[in-house]
């Protein structure tokens, strides 16, 4: 076989590359070592920055979630047992965030790609890459007891953190890393959201705490927990319980409560990889860094790597030119590390650090001046909607 792009990964950085792609009218497949249903089982993020909302546009699959995607105002830090709204609309000029499910927007972008007839390799195992030094790079993969063999100009690696793109290259590969010392004790339940048009940090005297949405009849919420514990500890009579003694009274109250959908633990961590280019192959998304969710900037900086990716490759094919893909990894790399700095930044504010003592007496003199300071509000806002291009 041969195609022009080998995308590597059916998450949404590779599916929604090859839709941009495909739109362009430049060839694409796509290979994933998982099934489509594990894929879509994935439960992930759900905010969507503005750049992200417009490349769904863009390829052309935004109908469902312009009609079902939620737009969130402002954000609500709740510390001291009260809530301080940040008016993020209002600090920035009119720009939101729209509350879409990962999950829906992966579905979205795979019914498309099937609609289109367009090649996913789905089960694809031992996958391996090769020549992208050169000017043949070739990807070979097992599929029903066969080896395969995809000839292509470029390879883009878009198959997350332990993917095999980034592993082919790690002799290559300047890795930063940072790993927190809790994780997120996340549950998805379908009860109506405590608030319709606000995210709500918490920051209490027993950790941090997160209330978010998917739709308006399905919640996600989050507590801070330490990396020991165990999803099994937590029923979800614990997990509600808990959830209110972490925010203030007045919101404990509106919390509508219910059996969990799905209840995970997510550890957090800070990586980055550099660069993102070698040769013909390119990282995006999971596969070349990783952010804590506090900031909401996962899917949103692998959108931000396949805008800039998928632009290379078009102008590449359409106007012989190299310009975008001799830049890439140097572009997305000043956008990642601001990204990763808001990330450490609100997760260093929100949540408790064990035996940290003077990190929590700074974290109440921070959030005090945030909640009373113009300047420090819009820094945030402007941050949390998603910095330009």
């Amino acid at each position: 076989m041969r195609t022009q792009v080998a995308i590597i990964g059916a998450g949404p950085s590779g599916l929604l590359l090859g839709q941009l792609l495909h739109k362009a009218g430049v060839d694409n497949i796509i290979l994933e070592r998982q099934t489509g249903d594990y894929v879509l089982g994935r439960i992930r993020a759900g905010i969507l920055e503005q750049v992200t909302v417009d490349l769904m546009r863009e390829a052309g699959v935004s109908e469902r979630m312009d009609k079902e995607g939620i737009v969130h105002h402002s954000i609500e830090l709740v510390f001291g047992g009260a809530r301080h709204p940040i008016d993020v609309h209002g600090l920035t000029g009119g720009k939101v965030v729209t509350a879409y499910g990962q999950t829906e927007l992966t579905h979205d972008l795979m019914d498309a790609r099937k609609a289109a007839g367009l090649a996913t390799v789905y089960e694809a195992d031992n996958v391996r890459l090769h020549g992208f030094d050169g000017t043949n790079p070739q990807v070979t993969y097992e599929k029903d007891g066969r080896t395969h063999a995809l000839d292509c100009d470029f390879i883009a690696g878009c198959d997350g953190f332990h993917g095999v793109s980034r592993a082919t290259v790690k002799d290559r590969v300047t890795e930063y890393e940072k790993v927190y010392p809790f994780g997120w004790l996340g549950l998805l339940s379908d009860t109506p959201p405590v608030s319709p048009h606000a995210i709500v940090y918490g920051n209490s005297e027993h950790g941090f705490s997160l209330c978010s949405m998917r739709s308006m009849t399905r919640s996600r919420y989050y507590v801070q927990v330490p990396l020991t514990d165990k999803v099994e500890d937590w029923s979800d009579d614990r997990f509600w319980a808990e959830l209110k003694r972490r925010v203030d009274p007045e919101l404990s109250e509106k919390i509508v409560t219910g059996a969990s959908i799905e209840k995970s633990i997510a550890p957090l961590r800070s990586f980055v990889a550099e660069p993102l280019r070698f040769g013909r192959l390119f990282l995006a998304g999971d596969a070349g860094h990783i952010v804590p969710p506090t900031g909401a900037k996962g899917l949103n900086l692998a959108a931000t790597d396949v805008k800039y990716l998928s632009g290379a490759f078009i102008d590449y094919f359409k106007e012989r030119s190299n310009a975008g893909i001799d830049t890439y990894s140097e572009r997305c790399l000043k956008r990642i590390w601001k990204a990763e700095r808001f990330s450490w930044w609100m997760t260093t504010l929100m949540h408790r650090f064990p035996g940290d003592e003077f990190g929590r007496k700074m974290q109440e003199a921070e959030l005090d001046y945030l909640v009373k300071s113009k300047a420090l509000s819009t820094a945030v806002a402007e941050n949390y909607v998603g910095l330009p291009l």
